[in-house]
């Protein structure tokens, strides 16, 4: 069971990886994204869901950066190991740990997303 899981959650994080930003390039006058960016307005909204949006948007940004960081530096570890079996074991849980929290962390923004754009609809 342990091996469908850790050969089907490569598959659904990739699969992830692909389908989630393609809606983030449909403007095709700013294919670099430098117009979308310059829109941001973060800390100018009075509103207090707007600000919780932005705060809990923020924090799980930068905690998915932690998570890449922590995939890398495991796989680092894992290329030095120099055939030494313990560390190697220890890279590998870093990145199946690392990879389980990247797929909490999306659900907890999908979950805060959701959450945030029903309540600012009902709220109007």
């Amino acid at each position: 069971m342990k091996k469908k899981i850790a050969l089907l959650l490569p598959f659904l994080f990739s699969l992830l990886l692909i389908i989630a930003p393609t809606n983030l390039y449909a403007e095709q006058d700013d294919p670099y994204g430098l117009t979308a960016a310059s829109n941001i307005n973060v800390g100018q909204s009075t509103d207090l869901k707007t600000i919780i949006a932005d705060v809990i948007n923020i924090a799980l940004g930068f905690l998915g950066i932690i998570a890449v960081i922590i995939i890398l530096f495991a796989g680092f570890k894992w290329m030095t190991a120099a055939g030494n079996e313990e560390q190697v074991s220890s890279a590998k849980k870093m990145i199946v740990q690392a990879v389980i929290g990247l797929a909490i962390i999306f659900l907890a923004w999908a979950i805060a997303n959701f959450v945030i754009t029903n309540l600012q609809t009902q709220t109007l």
